[in-house]
């Protein structure tokens, strides 16, 4: 049965991120991308992304999934309904989907549902704050600053780290591999998100009562 697609997205979103401009940033992030990837060693990690990294398999089990035409392609194809069982998921990495998949809200319910308690969500998105701005702005691209995505983080259940990691070039189209604290000026920022482990609640026994009149054991 073939995949509806969720949502139809000009291609010059998608495309931009191979011109010379967004090569650079997707290898300045090349190198917190291999983190993520390998963060959980004994569990299967999801890659979501405009383009598949080209990044060897050598950071563990991952699937990668990329956008095509509103659908994700890959090792899996499917719409923003993930086919994979709940809790099943380590680690999951959102490389500039929100900026190009109309149905990032949905997606983003899907991402939570497949990670494991004390899981982690990694949030690749361009920085609407930087310079490099001029270089997406017009193709299509939406981006928000870090508050924005802490807020739609915390309301999923998951709890985002308080500050956010730059990334890319702040101006000059060529890699920036060095991350900096706090998205600053740079084309990027990374925003890392833990999924809460639920504590079981303890159940109270009912206090036993002696009652008059009845035989003692």
């Amino acid at each position: 049965m073939p995949v509806r697609s969720a949502s139809r997205q000009p291609d010059g979103a998608r495309s931009w991120f191979m011109t010379p401009q967004g090569q650079a940033l997707l290898r300045s992030e090349e190198g917190p991308l291999r983190q993520g990837l390998g963060e959980r060693p004994g569990l299967p990690a999801l890659l979501l992304a405009p383009h598949i990294p080209d990044i060897g398999q050598n950071n563990g089990v991952f699937i990668r999934l990329k956008q095509v035409n509103g659908i994700f392609d890959g090792d899996v194809r499917c719409a923003t309904i993930l086919p994979i069982a709940s809790e099943a998921v380590g680690t999951v990495i959102l490389q500039h989907v929100a900026e190009t998949c109309a149905a990032w809200p949905e997606l983003l319910e899907e991402c939570v549902r497949v990670l494991v308690p004390g899981g982690r969500l990694w949030i690749f998105a361009l920085n609407p704050l930087g310079l490099y701005r001029a270089r997406w702005s017009g193709n299509g691209l939406r981006s928000c600053e870090p508050v924005t995505w802490r807020r739609r983080l915390r309301a999923q259940g998951l709890q985002p780290e308080p500050v956010s990691v730059g990334l890319g070039p702040r101006w000059r189209i060529q890699p920036v591999p060095d991350p900096q604290t706090g998205a600053g000026s740079r084309a990027a920022y990374l925003l890392r998100a833990e999924k809460q482990v639920i504590p079981l609640t303890r159940i109270r026994q009912p206090a036993l009562r002696w009652q008059p009149g009845l035989p003692a054991a």
